[in-house]
């Protein structure tokens, strides 16, 4: 049954009005605009405006109900007083709204697991949803790539409000998905829009820089990211922690403070799925890796090492959600790379391959260059940038990172939005040049980057084009312009072979 469809109470709901008012529920929403009789409207605490600003509106769309916080409520108070509608008021208006979703749209895919991380979180939803589809189950993974695998559904965010998020899952649900994997944005834990989900067991990749725009603090950042084991996954849960990052003990410490289990992953002699050795090839590596005191061997067809260990951490989350690792460890050969991660977006007539991947953080920008070394046996010719309207400090170390490691440097535009972009490239050429004076050039069309690049490309060399990986659109102004790496570069090697 859709939400459209239902009609509940406040106290069906798990929710006390002042003056213990009841209201039928037929609704629920954070938007005032949507508001109609019988809606339960959430207004939340903004960055910039508190969403009990539009109460005015929302009674005159007819509402029943408004969940806020004390803030809200003295905002609320005037307009609601004398009249019939239920004022909630709740300590935490963003937690409660997600458990509140839960309740209302009901049942999500019985077997739920979440990862976060700054980087690798899209790879290894993705790979819990191709071992369980392996396994001849039905899965989705639900993140930056919309919902993908047995159900199919676009989404505008990572981690999206905790009603669209309730109501997909349900949906899922209904269209016969029984597991789903969650990436967990930082943003998505702070504003608590995960709180109504039941996980069986959650990850942890890693914590590099990113988004201090929002979080400002690196503290702020990881505590954000925390909450995925202090709060949405329940003492009964597993949490899977890569024990290689310098952060993963400390999860893992957390994690054993809740009485979670913890699975270990890594390298790590601690680690309970361990990675004993790589060795690589121009198509991918050979894995081998310890679980448990068992030895085993498998071939994944994912070019860089930090695949390997995505992998590990998504065979992890599904053997805590209760599968078999034997079966688990069956599946890993038919793993594919996710579209923008380490993709091979295109092959040179002589053998040069060009790469396609999502790393917009300098930590990810040097991880996936280290990766893709030892896959190539000649020059790594590397394209960055850095978005506009977001955190300024890590541009300079996008093009360090990039030139420590590749052998010539390309800065170009990312998604500038409404800054300039040539005061952006200079921030990112200037880390760049602070490695190394040769070989790097700046190129503000990012197409041309692309062809640029795929043009010095000889015999053994690759090219990797970082920072927009499955992303359509680049951002300029306001604007979302078609652009598609992958596509691009695809089109940049058959004009520069003569077959177009």
């Amino acid at each position: 049954m859709s939400g459209t469809e239902k009609t509940c109470s406040l106290a069906d709901l798990g929710l006390t009005a002042q003056g213990a008012k009841e209201a039928v529920i037929k609704a629920i929403t954070i938007d005032s605009r949507e508001v109609m009789p019988g809606t339960l409207f959430a207004a939340l605490p903004g960055s910039a405006v508190h969403g009990a600003s539009f109460t005015d509106a929302a009674i005159a769309n007819g509402v029943s109900a408004i969940l806020t916080d004390a803030e809200g409520a003295k905002i609320a108070a005037p307009a609601v007083e004398g009249t019939d509608i239920a004022l909630v008021i709740a300590e935490d208006p963003r937690a409660t709204l997600a458990q509140t979703a839960a309740l209302w749209f009901g049942p999500q895919p019985g077997v739920m697991v979440g990862v976060t991380g700054t980087n690798g979180k899209t790879s290894v939803a993705s790979f819990c949803r191709q071992i369980w589809t392996h396994m001849g189950l039905e899965a989705v993974n639900v993140g930056t790539t919309g919902v993908e695998g047995a159900w199919t559904h676009p989404l505008r965010h990572t981690t999206p409000d905790p009603i669209t998020l309730q109501r997909v899952l349900a949906d899922a649900a209904q269209n016969g998905v029984t597991h789903a994997a969650m990436e967990a944005s930082s943003h998505g834990l702070d504003q608590r829009r995960l709180d109504g989900v039941i996980l069986s067991s959650a990850g942890f990749t890693n914590f590099t820089q990113d988004h201090l725009d929002y979080h400002e603090t690196f503290e702020a950042y990881f505590d954000a990211k925390m909450g995925l084991f202090t709060r949405v996954l329940q003492p009964e849960g597993t949490a899977v922690v890569n024990l290689d990052d310098p952060k993963g003990p400390e999860v893992a410490a957390i994690a054993e403070a809740r009485g979670q289990e913890v699975i270990g992953v890594g390298r790590a002699e601690g680690a309970r799925l361990r990675l004993l050795a790589q060795r690589f090839d121009s198509t991918g590596q050979e894995v081998r890796f310890d679980w448990q005191g068992s030895v085993h061997m498998v071939r994944l067809n994912l070019i860089g090492g930090f695949q390997a260990e995505n992998v590990l951490l998504a065979a992890g989350l599904v053997i805590g959600a209760g599968a078999d690792a034997e079966e688990v460890f069956a599946t890993l050969p038919h793993l594919t790379t996710v579209r923008g991660r380490m993709q091979l977006a295109a092959t040179r007539e002589n053998g040069a391959a060009v790469f396609v991947d999502y790393a917009h953080t300098p930590d990810a920008v040097e991880t996936v260059l280290e990766a893709i070394r030892p896959h190539v046996m000649g020059r790594i010719i590397a394209i960055v940038g850095a978005g506009g309207d977001r955190d300024k400090t890590k541009r300079p170390l996008m093009g360090g990172a990039a030139a420590r490691l590749a052998d010539v440097v390309i800065v170009t535009d990312d998604n500038p939005r409404t800054e300039d972009p040539a005061t952006i490239r200079k921030a990112v050429m200037e880390g760049a040049l602070g490695e190394k004076s040769t070989d790097v050039f700046e190129i503000g069309d990012r197409a041309e980057a692309i062809l640029r690049g795929a043009d010095m490309l000889q015999p053994g060399d690759a090219l990797l084009v970082a920072g927009k990986g499955h992303e359509t659109g680049q951002i300029v102004g306001t604007d979302v312009l078609h652009f598609d790496d992958a596509e691009v570069a695809s089109q940049a090697v058959l004009a520069l072979d003569g077959k177009i």
